[in-house]
């Protein structure tokens, strides 16, 4: 981890993650920023993302109203809310306004759960090339980051993406199958992955979506 000391723009940021760089504040009041460069670094295999059966239930069924891209702003400030547990983030304001120009330049990308129309959960990340950055998600009823997950993987096969970076590993993500890798293979996985294209869809036909899961779920 190393101390910032020079102003952060949003092209500085598409170029930091290319470089295998991420950025981060030590707290939701703190005015720095950190680029993080783990030796280990976590990723979620597409080809071996874990999907429960009762999960798929909950994802097929029509509890949750799932879209993409709908409210950046509303999505990045549940992932930066404290939540038991998680009395502190590390999404600053300034994290918030980068991640924000990144989303108006079509590089940020939000997954949204809704019931009755209330944001109960989501996600969000960054991409380039073939690759996913996931960044933050949050959950307000049970299994809302979950099902946003579910999406997110079904999207990112659908749309030719081929590296799912989780940054780091937690029990929540180890479900699905993540992993951890040396950094020097996390970076010639991600020169691989940025050089290859991929375009984003928001809203894909709910057929290929539902075929994505039942996929998902025979892996």
């Amino acid at each position: 981890m190393s101390r910032r000391s020079f102003e952060v723009t949003p092209i500085l940021m598409l170029r930091a993650y290319q470089a295998g760089l991420f950025p981060m504040a030590e707290t939701r009041r703190s005015d720095r920023l950190y680029w993080l460069d783990p030796e280990l670094r976590g990723i979620l295999p597409l080809d071996s993302f874990h999907l429960p059966r009762r999960l798929l239930r909950t994802v097929l069924s029509e509890r949750f109203t799932v879209t993409s891209d709908t409210d950046f702003a509303a999505t990045i400030a549940g992932c930066a809310a404290a939540a038991p547990g998680r009395e502190e983030t590390w999404i600053n304001g300034e994290i918030e306004h980068l991640f924000g120009e990144l989303f108006r330049m079509g590089h940020t990308h939000t997954i949204e759960c809704r019931i009755d129309g209330v944001l109960v959960g989501g996600l969000y990340g960054v991409s380039l090339g073939g690759v996913f950055f996931g960044e933050s998600m949050f959950s307000r009823v049970t299994d809302a980051s979950k099902v946003a997950l579910v999406h997110l993987v079904a999207r990112m096969r659908l749309c030719n993406f081929t590296l799912l970076d989780t940054q780091f590993v937690t029990s929540h993500l180890a479900q699905f199958g993540a992993v951890e890798i040396p950094r020097d293979e996390y970076k010639a996985r991600l020169a691989e992955a940025v050089a290859k294209p991929a375009t984003w869809r928001a809203a894909p036909d709910p057929a290929e979506l539902h075929a994505e899961f039942h996929a998902l779920a025979a892996q």
